[in-house]
């Protein structure tokens, strides 16, 4: 079992940046591809951005050029750093554990973010 901690979201302007954190109960990042995802209200959720064991990232297009994913195994944490945040990209995000070899996929709970003037 892998719990999921998300933290960071909030309300900013747009053009503002925020940076999401997502902590592991244990250390799974030699393992699992983390991912984040979001669901914005009336939509369904979908990829944000995602970094496998080997450190391959794959981002959506919405966000490419303006997200950055990245992890640090010794703090069992991963990172969504946002920038020239849009309206569009409000919504709840959610950090996501998978494993390919055994299917074990773990969500967190969630963290609004916000983007308005």
């Amino acid at each position: 079992q892998v719990q999921l901690v998300e933290s960071g979201g909030g309300l900013v302007q747009p053009g503002g940046s925020l940076r999401l954190s997502c902590s592991a109960s244990r250390n799974i990042f030699n393992i699992y591809t983390m991912g984040w995802y979001r669901q914005a209200p009336g939509k369904q959720r979908e990829l944000v951005a995602r970094i496998t064991s080997t450190g391959t990232t794959t981002y959506a297009d919405s966000v490419k050029g303006r997200f950055t994913i990245s992890g640090d195994s010794a703090k069992n944490t991963v990172y969504l750093q946002m920038t020239s945040l849009k309206p569009d990209d409000t919504a709840v995000y959610y950090c996501n554990a998978f494993r390919i070899l055994t299917g074990y996929n773990y969500w967190g709970q969630g963290t609004q973010v916000t983007v308005s003037s």
